[in-house]
């Protein structure tokens, strides 16, 4: 019997508005077409695109080749899980009807996948204690404000995300937005949230920042890097975690 490999990404921004876009879109598309036979489960956890506003019959239109890569994983049964991040949250069926994912909507849920207690998410949000951001988050994910801005035309609502895309990465680049270790948000966050639970690994994106740290209740957390200068991936099967290339687990 062979074993389970699981795989997670986040913050492949697909579609971004940069010189980077091009790169980004042919690294990830590489990455999928090169997953081993045996993998299992496939993670997208959050702002695998730098923005995706979807109407019931309007999608954004390019990264076909990117969505049929997916539909064809999905297809040999690969099964995928969408995560919905602060980039990528407005969608509705299109993903999951189209391609055949499972899309998650809370900001981390806890699962057993390969023998192992997880919890994942995108990671924003959690912890943070500046009123800002705290508002920000509330409205990016409040459902009556979402409905009120679809009335608007696609166009409109489209370029306004891209626009705000790419002012929120500008803020984050003037703020020296990085990872904070045991000072950080969502780390005290994570300490608190794990107690009592027995989780094994926290997987987690949204900083930008490849690393693993001991958490303080118990497991260990697992930050994702973003894909602006290389691929970034978590690998998990039974025996086996770890950054980068894929163990050989095939028998």
């Amino acid at each position: 019997m062979r074993e389970e490999l699981h795989i997670f990404v986040s913050d492949v921004h697909l579609g971004i508005n940069d010189d980077t876009a091009e790169v980004r879109e042919s690294r990830f598309l590489d990455f999928l077409k090169k997953l081993p036979e045996e993998t299992t489960g496939l993670y997208l956890l959050g702002d695998i695109f730098d923005f995706w506003v979807e109407y019931r019959d309007v999608v954004p239109r390019s990264l076909v080749r990117v969505l049929g890569e997916l539909a064809a994983l999905s297809d040999r049964g690969v099964k995928i899980s969408f995560f919905c991040g602060n980039h990528d949250y407005w969608l509705t069926d299109y993903l999951r009807e189209e391609i055949g994912m499972e899309v998650i909507y809370e900001p981390l849920i806890v699962r057993e996948v390969a023998g192992k207690r997880l919890c994942m998410g995108h990671g924003d949000g959690l912890g943070n204690t500046n009123p800002f951001s705290k508002l920000l988050f509330s409205a990016i994910r409040n459902k009556w404000l979402i409905r009120l801005l679809k009335l608007f035309h696609p166009w409109l609502i489209f370029r306004w995300a891209r626009k705000w895309s790419s002012a929120s990465r500008n803020s984050c680049k003037r703020n020296n937005y990085s990872f904070k270790g045991k000072d950080s948000n969502l780390y005290r966050y994570l300490c608190k949230y794990g107690e009592g639970k027995d989780i094994d690994y926290y997987i987690f994106g949204h900083v930008h920042s490849q690393m693993e740290i001991d958490v303080e209740s118990g497991g260990t957390l697992y930050l994702l890097g973003d894909w602006s200068e290389a691929a970034s991936s978590l690998n998990l099967s039974g025996t086996y975690i770890g950054f980068g290339a894929c163990p050989n687990i095939s028998k």
